[in-house]
């Protein structure tokens, strides 16, 4: 297969799987400060993506495919808020357990990649245009 071909190929499985990763981070950090319902009840938990390469037979290429969706089983922060209606009797509210800091890391890394996909594919896809130029010129 072309490798113009195969080029666009990676870059659009890598577009796909970061586009993925990019609505899991946002998803977390729209619910950094989500609670529970009730007393005692857990929050949020962070969403996690994991990523695995898959072989595409056609083309001989890697790509990259989303290969489960998470949760981070990781501990809850508390905090004393006894408004919350998620208080318990002692007025702590479990948290979720999402890291600001760590989420806008994450998010700007996969913009980064995604980015970087984007501008593979607008590439591949002038070479494409430059060689078709070339094919009807040599007519």
């Amino acid at each position: 297969m072309d490798p113009l071909i195969a080029s666009l190929k990676v870059a659009a499985s890598g577009l796909e799987a970061q586009s993925t990763r990019i609505r899991i981070v946002s998803e977390n950090l729209a619910n950094a400060r989500s609670t529970g319902d009730t007393p005692g009840a857990d929050p949020f938990r962070r969403k996690t993506v994991t990523f695995a390469a898959e072989l595409d037979r056609a083309t001989g290429a890697a790509l990259v495919e989303v290969e489960r969706l998470g949760v981070d089983e990781g501990e809850f922060s508390t905090e004393y808020d006894p408004g919350n209606p998620a208080a318990n009797e002692q007025g702590i509210v479990k948290m979720p357990n999402v890291n600001m800091l760590v989420e806008m890391a994450d998010m700007r890394e996969a913009n980064r990649s995604y980015e970087a996909n984007l501008q593979s594919i607008k590439q591949s896809r002038d070479l494409i245009s430059a060689t078709i130029d070339l094919l009807r010129a040599s007519q």
